[in-house]
């Protein structure tokens, strides 16, 4: 690995153990709604967005709604003593990338067969602080 490369890297990686976020893989709903979901939350605040997921009636706002949870779980041990009251946080990051997807066959008229495939999405869940002292 050449040296600008590592140290970009490095840079990454440093930009990560500040950054609070949470991840959800293979889950069993289509990228597609998913994404339905995502662009309802994207720069809200936390409270709001809560609240919105709640009150929604998609089956991929519950998931969504426990990955909000974790990932203000997760902001709270990168900052201790600070509770996400205070810290006026919002989503600042929400992205759905499509995951493994499941293939199977269903049967068709005069000998054929259909492919149905049953996709899958990763989702990967951003909460910052709207002060820049915090970080």
């Amino acid at each position: 690995m050449g040296a600008r490369k590592r140290n970009t890297a490095n840079a990454r990686k440093e930009a990560k153990k500040k950054m609070a976020f949470a991840k959800l893989n293979n889950c069993p709903t289509s990228p597609r709604k998913m994404r339905l979901i995502a662009d309802l939350i994207r720069g809200m605040d936390v409270e709001k967005a809560l609240a919105e997921l709640k009150l929604n009636p998609k089956e991929a706002s519950g998931r969504m709604e426990k990955l909000l949870l974790s990932a203000l779980a997760n902001w709270e041990a990168k900052n201790e003593g600070k509770r996400m009251d205070e810290g006026s946080l919002y989503v600042s990051e929400v992205r759905v990338d499509g995951g493994r997807m499941l293939k199977r066959i269903q049967p068709a008229p005069q000998g054929r067969a259909h492919r149905i495939r049953k996709r899958s999405n990763h989702v990967t869940l951003v909460v910052d602080s709207r002060n820049s002292d915090n970080n």
